[in-house]
């Protein structure tokens, strides 16, 4: 039998979505979760009944998928201490990674093959202690499929029964210890349950207007999500931010989460964020950005305090930042007085520029290039020994992103840290 993941979602004042019941069934089957949703739409007329199909039970996916279901049931997602990985069974054995890699490839196996990119060495710090960081825009589903016009990619590519594979084989093929994501459309129902599954716990903010819930049978809200494991990081604070401009709430969010390193035992923060899209907001990026400088001081002081730490909280900022290196907001946490520098200028001969591009795709008004996903740190603290780097243009090819091989229009950045020797850093 076809399994089914269903859910009942309803909408709140302001378009918000929340996640009610999460039930297993299979198909022809009149279970207690379709007479449960029968009763919901006497009550709750605008209650929608979205089903899933996740593959067959034998799937190492699905079976990612059916823990989940013992677990209790999930809080608000807009509650600020929003974090269903806090319930996860640190001792309980994780998925095998490469398995579920090998199942990724064999559904893809009529596509294109993977990107293929390489690691660059950039330092020589610790490599018993590096700290692997992915931060990638992974493009919602309800935008790629309804919004985004992306002319030259085939919609067939967007399918999500194909393209939530390419995504977990560019996450599984690089295994990083902390993920930042943007436009992450599907976090309950493939994100957190897959990735709790590898032994990640999460925290995810949607956005509360979210564009997506324009998109006719959409799957939820976007927002940004936080990965990181557990067994080389313990959580110290998460804090879910909505950005403010000009005293004003602003739809884009950041989570930013203090963990300190098992290691070491030193703490630091990781933020994700995702800022104002399109040309013609510049202010209102650079008002966002500033917004979320002020309260990483702030965080960073709490953290400071709380731990007795001598030396100031270090930062590693994540995030598709929508704004090329000329912009106010790039310049401002460039400048900030947080130590922050791009780890990415670090593939540049000079150490001093950004790569020429972090998403490329065409759309009606034409081909459109451009460099807006930053992996920002704290320079004082951390050292740089790799990054990933990108595909050429001869690699993306002609239709450039997305594509049959490449599941989004951005990117992923992949860096790896390692802590510097504290006697210097306190210098």
């Amino acid at each position: 039998m076809t399994a089914l993941w269903v859910y009942y979602i309803y909408r709140l004042r302001g378009g918000n979505i929340i996640m009610r019941s999460l039930c297993h069934v299979t198909k022809g089957a009149k279970s207690d979760a379709l007479v449960f949703s029968d009763a919901c739409r006497k009550r709750l007329p605008k209650t929608k009944l979205l089903a899933c199909s996740m593959g067959s039970s034998t799937s190492s996916l699905h079976s990612a998928l059916v823990k989940t279901i013992s677990r209790p049931p999930l809080p608000h997602p807009c509650d600020s201490t929003y974090s269903p990985g806090n319930d996860l069974d640190l001792d309980q054995d994780p998925a095998d990674p490469l398995e579920l890699l090998q199942e990724c490839r064999e559904v893809l196996r009529n596509r294109p093959a993977q990107l293929q990119r390489a690691f660059v060495q950039t330092g020589h710090g610790d490599a018993r202690q590096t700290i692997r960081v992915m931060q990638w825009n992974v493009l919602a589903q309800a935008l790629g499929e309804g919004m985004d016009s992306f002319v030259q990619c085939p919609m067939d590519a967007l399918n999500w029964a194909e393209r939530k594979y390419l995504i977990l084989q560019e996450i599984l093929t690089y295994r990083p210890d902390i993920i930042c994501l943007q436009e992450v459309d599907h976090y309950f129902d493939m994100f957190q349950p897959i990735l709790a599954s590898l032994g990640y716990q999460s925290s995810f903010c949607p956005k509360p207007w979210s564009p997506c819930l324009d998109v006719e049978n959409n799957n939820g809200p976007d927002g940004c999500a936080l990965f990181f494991n557990p067994k080389r990081f313990q959580s110290l604070n998460t804090t879910h931010l909505r950005l403010s401009a000009m005293m004003l709430k602003t739809n884009q969010v950041a989570i930013i989460a203090a963990l300190r390193c098992q290691a070491t035992g030193r703490a630091f923060c990781v933020t994700v964020t995702h800022l104002k899209a399109q040309s013609g907001w510049e202010v209102l990026r650079s008002a966002q950005g500033s917004d979320l400088l002020r309260n990483l001081r702030s965080v960073v002081h709490r953290i400071k305090t709380k731990e007795k730490a001598d030396t100031d909280i270090p930062l590693i900022v994540c995030g598709d930042f929508n704004a090329e290196p000329s912009e106010d907001v790039y310049r401002n946490f460039a400048t900030s007085s947080l130590g922050l520098d791009s780890a990415y200028k670090r593939l540049s001969t000079d150490g001093k520029t950004e790569p020429p591009y972090t998403t490329w795709k065409i759309r009606p008004s034409g081909e459109s290039c451009h460099t807006l996903d930053y992996v920002w740190y704290s320079h004082r603290a951390f050292d740089v020994n790799a990054v990933l780097d990108f595909p050429t243009a001869e690699q993306i090819g002609p239709n450039r992103l997305p594509s049959y091989n490449y599941p989004s229009d951005h990117l992923s950045l992949v860096c790896d840290f390692s802590f510097k020797d504290p006697t210097l850093v306190s210098k």
